[in-house]
């Protein structure tokens, strides 16, 4: 187990700027610095984990974004995009590559127009759903380091941050 050394610790760094720039709030770095932290390691780790279960988190979000939306299991790229919170060309490679593994299809649609549908694939549906579970029993594990009454509280917490984050800076 990696211990933080104290010149990495919240208070220290508040320590620092309150003596070098005494007239600069610093309250905001015991709560933006250790999410960021937090954010940082389970980013890593996701990466770890999905590289050892042999998915990469854009197929992941591709493929999971499909799943989520209930039979039949498609949308068009514009939908995926806005799910996803992308631009058209990222959803157009993302879905190129699925596609060229056989996790998804696309279909013209009926019409012959040039309406678009990316369907998941059985293929797809199966390799998203043994990932999914492993990784979420996974990040459950992760969580569980916290009592199940504060894992609430935090969950609350950071909804109504993000909420207010959205509203005053936007999603992105």
């Amino acid at each position: 187990m990696v211990v933080m050394a104290e010149e990495h610790s919240v208070a220290w760094i508040q320590e620092g700027w309150r003596r070098e720039l005494p007239d600069v709030p610093v309250e905001s770095i015991a709560v933006i610095t250790q999410v960021w932290r937090i954010a940082k390691v389970l980013a890593d780790d996701r990466r770890r984990t999905l590289a050892a279960l042999d998915m990469d988190g854009a197929t992941l979000d591709l493929l999971s974004t499909l799943r989520r939306s209930g039979p039949p299991y498609e949308l068009s790229p514009g939908e995926l995009a806005r799910r996803c919170l992308l631009s058209a060309g990222a959803i157009t490679q993302r879905v190129a590559r699925a596609e060229a593994e056989g996790l998804v299809s696309t279909d013209r649609g009926r019409s012959g127009r040039r309406t678009v549908v990316v369907r998941l694939s059985e293929l797809g549906r199966t390799r998203n759903e043994e990932v999914v579970r492993q990784l979420l029993a996974h990040e459950q594990e992760l969580v569980e380091l916290l009592p199940a009454g504060q894992r609430g509280q935090l969950a609350e917490l950071l909804g109504g941050l993000q909420v207010a984050l959205v509203a005053r800076l936007g999603d992105g």
